[in-house]
């Protein structure tokens, strides 16, 4: 195994987690900004008041793009496992 192996394993091992955590990202981003333009519009500033809607949109998120995130993480493992004696010998 060579440094040009680990830097491509490492590199995938990023890249899918990355595409894993950018729809909850996105969502808790696009729920704070909602939530913040509503605070400031009402001038209600409850810290609960954007954390639950927060976590519900993630929940949400995570359940609708769970088949899709397990399918990333699957295949990624698939790869590494079926590299693994090509990597050795």
């Amino acid at each position: 195994m060579d440094a040009g192996t680990v830097m491509d394993i490492g590199r995938q091992a990023v890249q899918v987690t990355l595409m894993m955590s950018a729809p909850l990202f996105l969502a808790a981003l696009i729920t704070g900004l909602v939530v913040s333009i509503f605070q400031a519009a009402t001038q209600i500033n409850e810290m609960t008041l954007s954390f639950v809607p927060k976590l519900i949109a993630i929940f949400i998120t995570a359940v609708a793009a769970g088949p899709w995130m397990i399918t990333l993480i699957m295949d990624l493992a698939t790869r590494l496992i079926s590299g693994i004696p090509t990597t050795i010998g």
